[in-house]
């Protein structure tokens, strides 16, 4: 009725606004009413019909813009917001519903803009504020993975200002404060988040990462069971638990974890991997390469599971084929091309001139790596060879910061570049001019190949670490020597190699070894054999060959010590295995992991004699049993991995202990514990046997080395290129560039922030106006 009152009037006079405003109002309203009945196109008439009455109402326009919106029809809806806000400037709700439309296409800075004008209309619009904190919160996100992370986390910080308990926001936070290595940011803001979004299981897991990181591992595993309390089935957590206990060595629980993500998330190819390495540590070789192959099969990009592969497959290599090292060097050349290379240097070509030689490694802390490193980092030729150290290390400690203050103080360089993209780092090798890059890691863990495949030095070498190629053509050599590598071997490649005058390592013993002990068959009237190598190594035919030892040796025992033997499952396997070969378990001691560097090794006052194993030999058990009076017997093959003790042991004096075959290393073995006497003797004069001997020469082992850096640099300041460098121009037809060098550009880094789910934005509601006064607002 009242309708038609006001259609009376304007019959009576058209030019009559109030009327027409009045009529406007109605039909607006009664268009709403019909959408929410459901005549959507019978509101969508009324809207129109109000808007042909009084072209200028604005609610009309606005409330179009809210069905073409739900129609998912948006260039209509943007456009009749766009009216609405024309004719009324101070209209909140349209610019609101602006910013939403932007918002969902990506237009982060236009729904920025919109939601701006809203605050501005109306500063404490609650959903126009926390709109505006969901956008900047993804506007961070994208500005952060385009690089400048910076100002992703000022979008992070500015989206609180807005909503302060907006837990996106304090999430992403965290993400990136994870990213810039400042993880006491990064827990707070982790904390925030799950205070204020207590559903949110991915801030739980992260909280695990970094706990796990710093060796805190039973808050990493509360952090992990936390998460999957909130998402059971949660992959990442599930497979990051597994992890936790495979290095605990819990390994039963741990393959049911990471087996569980698996079936949680079929596609999860570093789940795979991960079981490969659990699979590997407790000496399941086989399995852990079926692992790492379904990993790939995923993800054939995957760098983890192509090199934790590659070093499986070292564990079984018998030297027989050349299938290792086809592995190696097509996983190089795969490598290769995800790095652009270098091609000129600005390193003068002075062949005498002080060099300046670049050690990268993440592993200058209590690591395997550690013992021989540190010789030529105290005895270089500072003067002539100055060192610059570049430092990959996870967490520091103590042998950590002594290196780095031996270095500084001899007037090298020392940079910690853990976290750091390794084609920056490339950058700065580049800038320190490195004329000699040494790699100390190989295809272990954190290595840094992929700067290497920059090949940001005119000379790239590979040592220590690895007992075989890296694959890598951007390396030029290998150092070795003629024992471990001799100069008629059929081992391939890619490097070229290059052997020491004696040992191609030397070893620096710990300051907390602790005295020699007196051989423990005087006192027990038994031999005790024993290992301490990790459980890879020991393959079941490393088993058969120390239970034909142990069962001709009466009264024997066999004392084993790696870190999966907490596990017992681990014991029972290796027991039964054992037992099948004729070797009662009763005679058998397992020791799990020994965490303080003391007590491991004084553990070697357990036994008589070290067995080594094969064909992957050990290197620093094999130092440490000499070095604390135990006597080795090792076996020589026709590779580097099975000859590194070979090369050890004929540099202490006990060549004698170098076996040709397995029939000869259970004579060596057997003769060596029939005599009590000469054996507690040989243990009490070994110490100072390789103290004097090449291996712990640090002094002339230095000498050596800096000869072959020099002869290096002499070849490269001469154009004679190693034939690995050849090689690689030839297959990729490359020219060395005249020019200046390419320019290595910053990639995306692979960890996802926090995205606002659909839906977290919501379309503001109609206005229905009450038609009670003419020019009525909203």
């Amino acid at each position: 009725m009242l309708m038609t009152s006001y259609q009376k009037a304007l019959r009576a006079d058209p030019s009559y606004k109030p009327a027409a405003e009045c009529l406007a109002i109605v039909l607006t309203d009664l268009g709403t009413s019909l959408k929410l009945a459901g005549s959507v196109q019978e509101g969508i008439q009324k809207y129109h019909e109000a808007l042909k009455i009084d072209p200028h109402y604005a609610p009309a326009y606005y409330n179009l813009g809210v069905v073409y919106s739900e129609m998912l029809q948006f260039d209509l809806a943007l456009n009749c917001y766009e009216k609405a806000a024309l004719e009324r400037p101070m209209y909140a709700e349209a610019y609101c519903n602006m910013g939403v439309i932007y918002k969902n296409r990506g237009e982060l800075e236009s729904a920025i803009a919109c939601y701006e004008r809203c605050l501005a209309v109306s500063p404490n619009f609650e959903i126009a504020k926390n709109n505006m904190a969901i956008a900047l919160t993804d506007l961070g996100t994208k500005v952060k993975l385009e690089g400048d992370i910076n100002q992703g986390v000022g979008y992070y910080k500015k989206a609180l200002y807005y909503n302060w308990h907006y837990a996106d926001a304090m999430y992403n936070l965290g993400v990136a404060y994870g990213e810039m290595l400042k993880f006491d940011m990064a827990i707070v803001f982790y904390e925030l988040a799950f205070h204020f979004n207590p559903q949110c299981a991915e801030a739980c897991n992260n909280l695990g990462v970094i706990y796990k990181d710093r060796d805190n591992l039973d808050k990493a595993v509360e952090c992990y069971q936390l998460a999957l309390s909130i998402k059971p089935n949660f992959s990442q957590s599930l497979n990051n638990l597994g992890v936790v206990y495979t290095v605990q060595g819990k390994m039963d629980i741990a393959a049911s974890l990471i087996e569980k993500a698996i079936i949680a998330n079929p596609t999860y190819a570093e789940a795979y991997n991960n079981l490969g390495v659990l699979y590997r540590d407790a000496g399941n070789i086989s399995l852990a390469i079926d692992a790492y192959e379904q990993c790939l099969k995923i993800d054939p990009d995957s760098r983890n599971a192509g090199q934790n592969r590659l070093l499986a497959m070292n564990y079984i290599n018998e030297g027989h084929d050349d299938k290792l090292f086809e592995a190696h060097r097509d996983w190089g050349k795969r490598f290769m091309r995800l790095y652009p290379q270098y091609t000129l240097w600005e390193n003068a070509k002075d062949l005498e001139r002080p060099l300046v030689v670049g050690y990268v490694s993440p592993d200058f802390f209590t690591h395997s790596v550690s013992y021989f490193i540190e010789a030529p980092l105290v005895h270089h030729d500072y003067a002539n060879y100055k060192v610059v150290v570049y430092s990959a290390v996870v967490k520091a400690d103590a042998k950590t910061i002594r290196f780095k203050e031996k270095v500084i103080k001899k007037g090298g360089i020392w940079r910690d570049i853990y976290g750091i993209d390794e084609k920056k780092v490339a950058i700065m090798v580049r800038e320190d001019k490195i004329d000699i890059l040494v790699e100390l890691t190989g295809h272990t863990a954190n290595n840094k190949l992929g700067m290497m495949a920059c090949r940001p030095a005119p000379v790239q070498v590979t040592w220590i670490g690895y007992p075989n190629t890296t694959g890598l053509p951007a390396i030029d050599y290998r150092i070795t020597d003629s024992l471990a590598d001799s100069p008629h071997t059929k081992q391939e490649h890619v490097e070229e190699l290059v052997r020491l005058p004696e040992c191609f390592l030397c070893y620096t013993p710990s300051p907390e070894a602790g005295p020699v002990s007196p051989a423990p068959a005087l006192s027990n009237g038994f031999i005790t054999f024993g290992s301490f190598n990790n459980l890879a190594k020991i393959t079941p035919k490393v088993l058969q060959v120390w239970a034909r030892i142990l069962c001709a040796v009466p009264n024997s025992r066999l004392v084993v010590k790696c870190k999966p033997f907490c596990c017992d499952s681990v014991r029972e396997r290796f027991l039964s295995t054992l037992e099948q070969l004729g070797l009662e378990p009763l005679r058998v001691d397992l020791l799990p992991l020994i965490l303080l560097n003391h007590d491991h090794m004084q553990a070697y006052s357990l036994m008589d004699i070290s067995l080594d194993t094969f064909p992957y030999a050990g290197t620093t058990t094999t130092c440490e049993s000499l070095y604390m009076g135990v006597p080795c017997v090792t076996m020589a093959g026709s590779v580097h991995a099975h000859n590194v003790g070979v090369s050890l042991l004929s540099k202490v004096g006990l060549g004698h202990l170098v076996a040709k075959s397995e029939d000869e290393y259970v004579q060596l073995a057997l003769q060596l514990a029939s005599d009590t006497t000469a054996l507690s003797n040989l243990r009490m004069s070994l110490r100072d046997l390789m103290s004097k001997s090449p291996v712990c020469d640090g002094i002339n082992f230095t000498l050596g080395l800096e000869s072959a850096y020099r002869n290096m640099w002499h070849r490269y300041c001469k154009g004679d290129m190693p034939s690995s460098r050849r090689m690689e121009m030839l297959e990729q037809k490359l020219v060395v560039s005249e020019e200046s060098a390419i320019k290595i550009s910053e990639p995306t880094r692979n960890i996802k922030s926090r995205e606002s789910p659909p839906g977290d934005i919501k379309i503001n509601g109609y206005s229905p106006l009450p038609p009670t006064m003419p020019n009525s607002s909203t």
